[in-house]
Order: C-alpha cells, then sequence, then structure tokens
C-alpha cells in the first residue's frame, strides 16, 4: 500500500507539538525498520537514507573540531558571502531575534561562519554544538537546515525528529542556499534556528527569499566590478591592433576588440602572466591589468600534446574537469548540471544530440533548448575539446572519469533517468 507523505506544515500550523509526536514516532519507525501508514516527506526520506547508508549513528550527537578562530577570520575574508551579510541581516536578524531565532551562515563546505539573533537562543545552540567553526555537513551531524540544502541544492526546513540525529529533536532551521550568480557554484547556506515551538510555515519561503536578494546583491556587485574594469581596459584596447580582450579574475569579459564579445572564457585556476593556453582563445599572451587580465590571442592552433581530460566525480560535491597537455594544464570546478552533462558525454564516446541528452537528463527528448544552452556554457571552458553535431569529446582526446568508491553517490544530487540507470546497474553484485 503506498504511504502517503506526511504534510509537516500543515500539521505544525494547528498544533506543533503534536507535530512532533507524530514525526518522533515516524522516525523511530523508519529507523526500525517499520512501515507506518505515513512517510517522511521525500526530501527528508532521501537524507534519512543517504545517514543510514553512510553510518551515521542517530542516537550520537557527533561533533568534530572547531575551526580555529585564525581559520574562521580567514574563510570569512575569503568568502563571497562577506559581501552580502548587511542583506542577510537586514532581511533576517532582526525578526529572527524577536521570533527568538538565530541566523546562521556557514560556507560551502557547511562550516558555520556567522551567528546573530537572540541571545537566549544562541545559548541553546551552544548546547547542540551550533558554534562557530562547527561542522554540520549532513554526513557528520545528520539531517539539518545547513547540511541537507548543501546536498540537495535547494531550501529545505528541517523540524523536529526530521532531524536524523535524536538530540536535535528539539529544534527547528530552516536553510536556503545561496549560489554565485555568475557561474552557479554554491557558496553557502543560510539558516534560521530555533526551539520546537519558534517553528512557523512561512519561514522557509522567508529565508529562501532573503537568500535570492543575497544573490541578486552579489549580481549587482559583479556588474559594478566589470564596470570599473571597462573603464581601465577600453583605453588600453583603443591603442592595440588585432583580437584582444580584458577579462577579470574569474574570466568575465569587460571590453572586447577585433572579436566577437563573448561573456566569459576559461582561465586555469591559477593563471600567471606569460604566454599561456586558453581553451576557448588558443596560445595568448597574457598580462596583468587592474583587478583582470589583458589577454591577446596568439593565432596559433592548439598544441598537439594538449590531449588528456580527466573528469573527476569522485569527492562529494567536488567535481572538477582537468585538461592536461604541452601547454600545461588546468582544472575548472564543475556545477551539477555540467557534472551530469559531461559524465554522459564519457559514457557515450561517439557522441549525443541534443534530444539523446535531453532524454538522458530530463526523460523528454524535446527538452534541447535547456540541454543547448549548458553545452554552451561547457564550451566557455572547454572550447574546442567539446564538438557539436553530435555533441563529443574531440577526436584524439584521451578521457578518463574518476568515479567514487561507493557507486551509490555518484553524483548523488542528480536525478537524470540516465545517471540513476548508472548508479544502480554499478551496484548490482
Amino acid at each position: 500500500m503506498t504511504r502517503s507523505p506526511i504534510n509537516v506544515t500543515q500539521l505544525a500550523t494547528v498544533d506543533a507539538a503534536q507535530a512532533a509526536r507524530v514525526l518522533s514516532e515516524m522516525r523511530e519507525a523508519a529507523l526500525s525498520g517499520e512501515r507506518t501508514h505515513l512517510a517522511p516527506r521525500p526530501v527528508i526520506g532521501e537524507s534519512w537514507g543517504r545517514m543510514q547508508r553512510s553510518g551515521v549513528d542517530p542516537e550520537h550527537d557527533f561533533r568534530s573540531g572547531l575551526l580555529s578562530p585564525e581559520e574562521i577570520r580567514r574563510r570569512r575574508e575569503e568568502s563571497p558571502l562577506r559581501h552580502v551579510l548587511p542583506v542577510l541581516r537586514e532581511g533576517l536578524v532582526s525578526v529572527a531575534d524577536t521570533a527568538h531565532h538565530i541566523m546562521v551562515v556557514a560556507d560551502a563546505e557547511g562550516r558555520v561562519l556567522w551567528r546573530e539573533g537572540s541571545s537566549a537562543v544562541l545559548r541553546k545552540a551552544d548546547g547542540l554544538g551550533f558554534l562557530l567553526g562547527a561542522d554540520w555537513r549532513e554526513s557528520v551531524v545528520g539531517t539539518n537546515g545547513v547540511g541537507t540544502p548543501v546536498v540537495v541544492r535547494r531550501p529545505v526546513q528541517v523540524f523536529a525528529a526530521e532531524h536524523f540525529v535524536r538530540s536535535h529533536a528539539s529544534w527547528t532551521c530552516a536553510g536556503a542556499p545561496i549560489t554565485d550568480p555568475r557561474d552557479g557554484r554554491l557558496i553557502g547556506v543560510v539558516d534560521v534556528s530555533g526551539p520546537l515551538e519558534t517553528m512557523h510555515p512561512a519561514t522557509l519561503a522567508w529565508v529562501d527569499s532573503v537568500a535570492k536578494l543575497a544573490e541578486a546583491r552579489l549580481r549587482e556587485l559583479h556588474l559594478s566590478a566589470l564596470e570599473r574594469l571597462r573603464a581601465v581596459g577600453a583605453p588600453v584596447l583603443a591603442r592595440l591592433t588585432g583580437r584582444a580582450l580584458v577579462v577579470d579574475r574569474d574570466g568575465w569579459t569587460a571590453t572586447v576588440t577585433g572579436m566577437p564579445y563573448t561573456s566569459r572564457i576559461g582561465l586555469p585556476k591559477s593563471l600567471s602572466a606569460g604566454r599561456r593556453w586558453l581553451p576557448a582563445l588558443g596560445l595568448c599572451t597574457v598580462e596583468p591589468l587592474a583587478e583582470g587580465w589583458l589577454v591577446r590571442p596568439a593565432d596559433e592552433p592548439v598544441p598537439p600534446g594538449a590531449t588528456r581530460i580527466v573528469l573527476d566525480l569522485g569527492q562529494p560535491r567536488r567535481w572538477s574537469v582537468t585538461v592536461s597537455g604541452s601547454a600545461g594544464s588546468w582544472t575548472h570546478e564543475l556545477s551539477p548540471r555540467h557534472s551530469e552533462l559531461l559524465f554522459l558525454l564519457a559514457q557515450h564516446p561517439a557522441g549525443r544530440s541534443a534530444a539523446q541528452l535531453a532524454q538522458d537528463m530530463f526523460g523528454d527528448p524535446v527538452r534541447t533548448v535547456t540541454v543547448r544552452a549548458e553545452l554552451s556554457r561547457v564550451r566557455r571552458y572547454l572550447g574546442s575539446f567539446l564538438e557539436h553535431r553530435p555533441y563529443r569529446f574531440r577526436e584524439g582526446v584521451e578521457t578518463e572519469v574518476i568515479l567514487p568508491s561507493d557507486p551509490r553517490e555518484l553524483l548523488p544530487h542528480s536525478t537524470a533517468p540516465a545517471v540513476v540507470r548508472a548508479r544502480a546497474s554499478a551496484t548490482v553484485p
């Protein structure tokens, strides 16, 4: 018999204490392998499954070491989140304090970097280990409003016994991921947490809205920085002949001359001045300019030795592609969607059409516009190494895929039918 997922929001709105009791009974049954007429919400049930497979103990509150004050300071200084703290504070802290919540901001690794709000609730958070520098990854402390949004890449509210670890069942939290609007890369999570009785059904929508305001602010800051770089770079390009462009440190184009405009070019992770091979342009002369680079293509063919591509999917949420050859090597971190696409292309050396990839990704061959748009973004950093009609890695390129030791952890976020089948087939004894 099909079980109905529990409507936590509706039940908690009527009677929070009753909701907590029902969730506690449901959790106990789920962990003991019993079936009940109610099932956990899909996002919670999937998280519990990950916890059981990875061996998180639901009866013990495990805490890894806190970051040192020096490391917290270093991460704060390097995090783009520092630029949007005023937005987060204005949108969350004053209300959170009044409602007996706290605001927590963590980095992409689930490390708590900022905490603000009700002093009484902060003291209760201390008792749960919800401290500055604490590691709140899902794989460490179980299902929670910081670590679970990091895994699923969407807003999640965790109420009472939906927390996998029993000691957190007196707590409620709602967290939303914050991504870099330039490339979709996860940069952190903002979470509002508090004691069980502070739960409100609108909290998740509130937190998600403020997270989106923060992303909008990051977009504004990026455009302003490009304008400043353009003001410096345009006079320089006006004095040059031939092809040239000025880009920021992440490859976003500020101004261009003698060539078609492209919004971004792929840059090696550690770029230095000199003669360098760039995937979209070939051999180039690279010079520092203000807060970016002056790039002048050398109009020479791709060096023949640049023929090895390594797609690393072995680390949780740390997917990357590395290109190596006679002109050196470079690595690019991958978004979840690009990880899926490159994995599928590696699985089909002869290539896939846009319709085939749409079927692989969405189970719908009609969604070719989405596929083509994403692969256009991939070509910004893979350049001539990725061909089309059909989409495939360039002939002669040696391709290697590094997979996780546990096949069930292959792109665990992915619901793409072809990836789900690959996970299932890999786990068959």
